[in-house]
């Protein structure tokens, strides 16, 4: 069943899983470009099951059955996203303690918002195919994903999860990752100020991006972890889910005994 929060009189589309034991931080998604609640599919579920945490996922504005966001959207907007709107909605959701897991654009909402210091009982951060600055291969990925919405059939398969905010979503994020001046996009500055335990996560064969953006990560973030997964694309969590749980459970676990610990 849908649920929704009221995030100053429009709606985010909600889903938990509260399973978690008392205490445990909550595991907050945050999705990719052109993704949503419904998009993680079994991923969130099967991580809190490992973990014990209760986890937390929502579709931004513009997706799933989320209120729109209007067109165009402007280069920051993910700087909006992670200083100003999930700041309100993890204070309405009740969140005290949490951990952000970020996919692709929500993994940089997710760098931006921990090396902002604003967050308030952030306990750490994994990103899942982020980006820290832009690519010509991330650009062309792009273009070819244009490619594919206005002559192949995907804007058929966003419409599934999308509904109405499909043209929202896909222009959305479509128009502005490929506006002229988002080739200086850069956000390695917040990467020095992350000052919690952090674990970056690449496909080896990832189409949106290289290995530089894991690089950056690596060189420029205090305590963080860093895995290339094999055999894998844009989405490892969900092209090799058992390994991404795996490295993933292991982290949150060192988190609970540090947590347990003081």
């Amino acid at each position: 069943m849908t649920k929704f929060l009221i995030i100053n009189s429009q709606k985010i589309e909600i889903q938990w899983y509260e399973q978690g034991k008392k205490n445990y931080p909550t595991l907050i998604f945050l999705h990719e470009g052109l993704g949503c609640t419904r998009m993680w599919k079994n991923f969130p579920e099967n991580l809190s099951k490992k973990t014990k945490c209760p986890a937390f996922i929502f579709s931004r504005f513009g997706y799933g059955n989320s209120d729109p966001c209007p067109l165009p959207w402007k280069i920051n907007f993910m700087h909006k996203e992670a200083l100003t709107i999930l700041p309100d909605i993890i204070k309405k959701a009740g969140i005290k303690t949490y951990i952000l897991i970020g996919h692709s654009d929500g993994g940089s909402i997710g760098i931006i918002l921990s090396g902002s210091r604003i967050a308030k009982g952030l306990k750490g951060l994994i990103t899942m195919a982020s980006h820290v600055f832009c690519e010509q291969k991330t650009l062309q990925s792009i273009h070819q994903a244009k490619k594919y919405y206005e002559q192949q059939d995907l804007k058929q398969r966003l419409e599934k999860y999308h509904g109405k905010n499909t043209e929202n979503a896909f222009r959305g994020w479509n128009d502005v990752w490929l506006e002229s001046h988002f080739i200086n996009w850069n956000i390695e500055k917040y990467l020095k100020k992350i000052d919690i335990p952090m674990l970056a996560i690449q496909g080896k064969n990832d189409q949106y991006g290289t290995i530089k953006q894991i690089k950056s990560i690596q060189r420029q973030v205090k305590l963080v972890k860093t895995e290339m997964i094999d055999d894998c694309g844009h989405s490892p969590h969900l092209e090799q889910q058992e390994a991404v749980l795996n490295v993933m459970g292991k982290f949150i676990h060192q988190i609970l005994i540090h947590q347990n610990k003081s």
